[in-house]
């Protein structure tokens, strides 16, 4: 029986804003500085022919210079007109050609003025192969591309990587993932809701409704995603009205999405993870704290270090990771959660001018001082400060694991929860809370997608929802001496449930002296996902499991008089889907049942979480600006 939860409806309100929405434009974004010398035409609307005939049309804009010059490339479902310049993200192509590039920007398969059918992922490999190598051929390009982009973009770019085109020469992807089943569409097995559904209904499906003609369509399905914080609580989701399950043309991709919930055939079609070695060129990553792709970002750098099919490209990564979330980069009167925004300039991302610089380098053989890695440039929060490495975790990064303890009473930060560096000796067994999936823990900030205005995401103030018993609220002693955690985090849970299914999700926080509880960064685990995310098992209730919940990377200095805290609940609405507690399948669940948890921590369960902490020598010296070359 369909249902919408009633007690849903007074949590978050959410709908995700239009990626290229006028709301969001950004005052005195894009400007003047910085701007390169050659001047520029524009053509509109350029056609490509792809290998099964399919066109796809672009924006060309070409610089006014006798020598051949090497390409950049957008491909995008948002718009080409757009280009993702708001909100306040990337400098308009214009901006860009007048560095001496041919820059085009493509409307990506079944959107804006191409041709053919969308389906998120499925065409971005081969489509991007062909653009690649179409746009190598353009009047003035030298033969060389590189590509540019956020999010879905920054996934149109390493799926083309993934095919090998032979004049694909570097890529500059932001903000996305490895993996668009974990940490893309869902996280360790829980499904992501907050960012799934408001933005295929507000972006894709609706943008793609009006490709194919249908604008009626269109703005109904845009208007359901900005009110998307009603329709985020009905369940079953594979009948989920607004995206209209009787009419597959309009959104197969989220029902077969809800469909397919562990990692599978389907998902591996569009890995990024397992296919580095077919990537042969240089990237310029960035990514934020807060991001929703942030853990994929890591990944990527990682698994091209190791794996990249080139020497060049294994030593040329280089990943940028600030205090930024999806789409808050940072610009000055940019769409970024206060918090954030109250850092101050020393935050604004400096994706424009690394870019230009990273190509003059690589396509153009300029020695402008440019380093070519491998190297993470991060943002440390609480000092405010930028850092430098060779690795991500850093080399010589300490692991300290702190232990849960109570007195058995560790709901809510009246309780008495402690985390201690030592097991301790006096200790209850255990802590109990009851969950309740039609009365979930909200979501304040988090790493979803995709602005904290309409979305869990951001930095922010957990002291209000830290006063509900269904949190467990573990906290250090005062610190005597500045901590430095920078790095992923584990949790090691031992839990048990009287439940056929459930989540587990912990969330680290950096306590002030006022009693500010600052969120740092969140996981989740689906019980029946916790040995595997291709073949999840069943729990037994009653049973005690060692859950190992990954906490994504921070970078934060705990001062001297803070307190490192950790929260343990069962739910984090709406940035997951509420786990019904059913074991029913995803898709088809229709109904809940409450959860009553136990939360183990004696001898025998030694639950803790374990700390990436980096010794000031290990940190060395911090810059008081975002990288220059």
């Amino acid at each position: 029986m369909p249902s919408i939860r009633p007690a849903l409806f007074f949590t978050t309100c959410l709908a995700l804003s239009a990626i290229a929405s006028p709301a969001l434009a950004t005052p005195g974004w894009p400007n003047d500085e910085g701007r390169g010398s050659c001047t520029v035409t524009k053509k509109t609307d350029v056609p490509a022919k792809m290998r099964d005939g399919t066109i796809l049309r672009a924006d060309v804009y070409t610089p006014k210079t006798s020598e051949k010059v090497p390409v950049l490339l957008m491909r995008t479902q948002y718009g080409k007109s757009a280009a993702q310049i708001q909100p306040a993200r990337y400098q308009n192509p214009e901006w860009f050609a007048s560095h001496c590039y041919v820059v085009v920007v493509q409307d990506i398969r079944g959107q804006g003025k191409s041709d053919g059918t969308f389906y998120e992922y499925r065409y971005d490999r081969n489509d991007g192969y062909d653009t690649v190598q179409w746009a190598s051929t353009l009047p003035g390009a030298d033969g060389q591309v590189a590509m540019y982009g956020s999010s879905y973009v920054g996934a149109t770019q390493w799926l083309a990587a993934t095919a090998s085109p032979p004049a694909l020469k570097a890529i500059i992807p932001s903000n996305t993932g490895d993996d668009y089943y974990d940490g893309w569409t869902y996280e360790d097995g829980a499904f992501r809701l907050a960012f799934i559904e408001p933005w295929m209904l507000e972006t894709i499906a609706s943008s793609a409704a009006e490709d194919r003609g249908d604008k009626k369509l269109s703005k109904a399905l845009y208007a359901d995603g900005k009110n998307a914080s009603v329709w985020m609580p009905y369940t079953p989701y594979a009948s989920f009205p607004p995206l209209h399950p009787d009419k597959p043309e309009i959104a197969p991709y989220f029902y077969d999405a809800v469909t397919h919930t562990t990692r599978d055939s389907y998902w591996e079609a569009f890995q990024i993870r397992t296919h580095y070695d077919r990537v042969k060129v240089p990237v310029l990553a960035f990514d934020g704290w807060y991001d929703s792709f942030l853990n994929g970002a890591v990944n990527n750098f990682n698994g091209m270090r190791t794996e990249g099919g080139t020497p060049e490209a294994r030593e040329n990564q280089r990943l940028v990771i600030g205090p930024w979330e999806h789409i808050g980069w940072g610009r000055p009167n940019g769409t970024i959660s206060p918090r954030l925004k109250d850092i101050g300039p020393i935050a604004n991302s400096p994706v424009n001018e690394l870019t230009v610089q990273f190509l003059d380098h690589v396509l153009k053989g300029q020695a402008n001082g440019y380093s070519d890695g491998p190297r993470v440039d991060y943002f440390t929060m609480g000092e405010n400060r930028w850092h430098s490495a060779k690795s991500f975790p850093i080399e010589g990064t300490q692991y300290v694991t702190w232990y849960l303890g109570s007195a058995g009473r560790a709901n809510s930060s009246m309780g008495d929860g402690s985390l201690n560096t030592k097991p301790v000796k006096k200790t209850a067994a255990s802590d109990q809370f009851t969950y309740n999936p039609a009365n979930p823990v909200p979501s304040v900030g988090g790493h979803s997608c995709c602005s904290w205005t309409s979305g869990p995401q951001g930095q922010f103030d957990q002291s209000a929802i830290e006063q509900r018993p269904d949190i467990l609220i573990y906290t250090s002693p005062v610190l005597q001496n500045t901590v430095n955690v920078t790095g992923p985090i584990t949790v090691s849970l031992f839990a048990s449930t009287d439940a056929k299914d459930t989540d587990f999700t912990a969330k680290l926080v950096d306590v002030a002296p006022d009693g500010r509880a600052i969120n740092l960064n969140n996981g989740i685990i689906r019980a029946s996902y916790r040995t595997s995310l291709s073949n999840p098992t069943p729990i037994v209730p009653g049973q005690v499991y060692e859950y190992q919940i990954k906490v994504w990377p921070t970078s934060n200095l705990f001062k001297t008089g803070h307190k490192i805290r950790l929260e343990i609940s069962s739910s984090d609405y709406p940035q997951f889907a509420p786990n019904p507690n059913t074991g029913e399948p995803l898709g088809t669940a229709a109904t809940s049942v409450i959860a009553h948890q136990t939360i183990w921590h004696d001898r025998t369960h030694p639950s803790s979480v374990t700390l990436p902490v980096l010794p000031a020598a290990i940190a060395g010296d911090a810059a008081d600006h975002p990288p220059q070359n």
